[in-house]
């Protein structure tokens, strides 16, 4: 079947292989981010409510372990928008639980709303949580995340302090540059002071990898990248393995489908898919190729490789 909610896996360096569940729907976020892999936010606001009913999105689930696919390391709330705006995002985690017993329940998010104590206390509920924070610098904050206005970079860091105090599980930090947009010497100073304030389990300083929503912006080089990561203790190191299969292959229909979610929310080349789905390299060569010639599918060159993402990312000139 094909889903709505559900997507994936990915394969993810900090989280393993990654099952993906999308609050959203769509591309409704606090943020409209430059380097944003899903595209221009559609819809940029701080409303917490009901975008997508948990019922929903546990069904799916639920269906989708019915499949007997190979399990994955990790459920990871993500998607198209900003999870924690979706006022029913606690049920999500504590159903995701039920469904999959001892598999650890992640969240990516901007860390916008952590200024908010009931988005706190739900995500407390979770095993990892992964905010991002790119600046405390403000020029540069508004430069390279383009927040709704209600957003304040030293609101957010002291949001995340709050957090830390009332946390059980592990927090992995995730600082994004982008070349001359927040990169400067004031902006390390300041993330290196949060840094050492946090005490984060990870900090992973990064660069863009893959196609962003805004046309020329560029990832930082390897000196620079380096010097971050030596200053606020950031690495890049690839976390989480593959599971062992239980010998249940996708169909054709079954990974057009899932080729099909998975680009929709993130670029990815047909190497990067086939690793993340557990599936044939050929098999998924053949899916991006129907998809492409139906006009579902894209394909970007971007510094040597070949992209293919879905025709709702939105890129901006």
């Amino acid at each position: 079947m094909a889903y709505k909610y559900v997507f994936g896996p990915v394969m993810s360096g900090r989280l393993g292989r990654s099952l993906g569940l999308d609050l959203l729907g769509d591309r409704i976020c606090s943020m409209d981010c430059v380097y944003c892999e899903v595209g221009a936010t559609r819809d940029r606001t701080c409303e917490r409510r009901v975008y997508v009913p948990a019922a929903d999105i546990l069904k799916e689930l639920s269906l989708w372990k019915e499949e007997g696919l190979e399990p994955p390391d990790m459920i990871t709330l993500g998607g198209l928008g900003e999870p924690c705006l979706n006022s029913e995002m606690e049920n999500v985690i504590l159903g995701a639980k039920r469904i999959f017993p001892g598999t650890p329940v992640a969240v990516l998010t901007n860390a916008s709303l952590m200024t908010d104590p009931e988005v706190r206390r739900e995500l407390c509920a979770a095993d990892v949580v992964l905010p991002s924070l790119d600046a405390l610098v403000e020029e540069e904050f508004a430069r390279v995340n383009r927040p709704d206005e209600a957003v304040r970079p030293e609101a957010v860091a002291e949001g995340l302090l709050a957090f830390k105090k009332e946390f059980k599980g592990k927090i992995f930090l995730e600082i994004l540059l982008a070349e001359g947009i927040n990169d400067s010497d004031e902006n390390l100073g300041r993330l290196k002071d949060f840094c050492q304030r946090l005490a984060p389990d990870r900090v992973d300083v990064v660069t863009l990898t893959r196609p962003g929503t805004v046309k020329g912006v560029r990832p930082v080089d390897g000196a620079v990248l380096s010097r971050w990561r030596l200053a606020l203790g950031g690495g890049e190191t690839r976390t989480g393995g593959r599971r062992g299969s239980n010998g249940k292959e996708m169909s054709l229909e079954r990974m057009t489908a899932a080729v099909t979610a998975s680009l929709s929310r993130r670029p990815q080349t047909a190497e990067q898919l086939a690793q993340a789905l557990g599936a044939d390299p050929d098999k998924v060569r053949q899916a991006v190729e129907a998809l492409e010639k139906m006009g579902d599918v894209t394909r970007r060159d971007d510094r040597g490789k070949t992209f293919y993402h879905g025709t709702g990312h939105v890129l901006e000139e």
